[in-house]
């Protein structure tokens, strides 16, 4: 692309962006969604959550699944989940998950050294 045109697709696509999301605000008042459909909306950000961090536990570097104990994630999403189940406090258990991982990792990193 001339450099030209990438100026011009800056401005154009912020123009879309906000339109698209200002729709919603400009007319959701006139808009009467059932009462089950809201309900089935409350689940859509945990769901995109699992769509996204769901492939990433189980994938290993090569994009081959890993469903074993070497899979340092895996066990740290295991263990985070345990403590959550544990303590019901989710700024805990996101620490205490990156601790559980960075430990595994640096074990692994070590373990193998010849």
């Amino acid at each position: 692309m001339a450099e030209w045109e990438i100026w011009l697709v800056i401005p154009v696509l912020c123009a879309a962006t906000a339109c698209t999301r200002s729709v919603f605000w400009l007319v959701g008042h006139r808009v009467n969604i059932p009462p089950r459909v809201q309900e089935m909306l409350r689940y859509a950000p945990a769901c995109a959550l699992a769509a996204i961090i769901g492939p990433d536990l189980v994938l290993g570097t090569h994009g081959e699944v890993e469903l074993d104990l070497a899979n340092p994630k895996l066990l740290a999403a295991m263990a985070s989940l345990g403590y959550y189940l544990w303590r019901r406090n989710m700024l805990q258990t996101i620490v205490f998950g990156m601790l559980v991982f960075t430990l595994l990792r640096i074990s692994h990193i070590f373990g193998n050294v010849s």
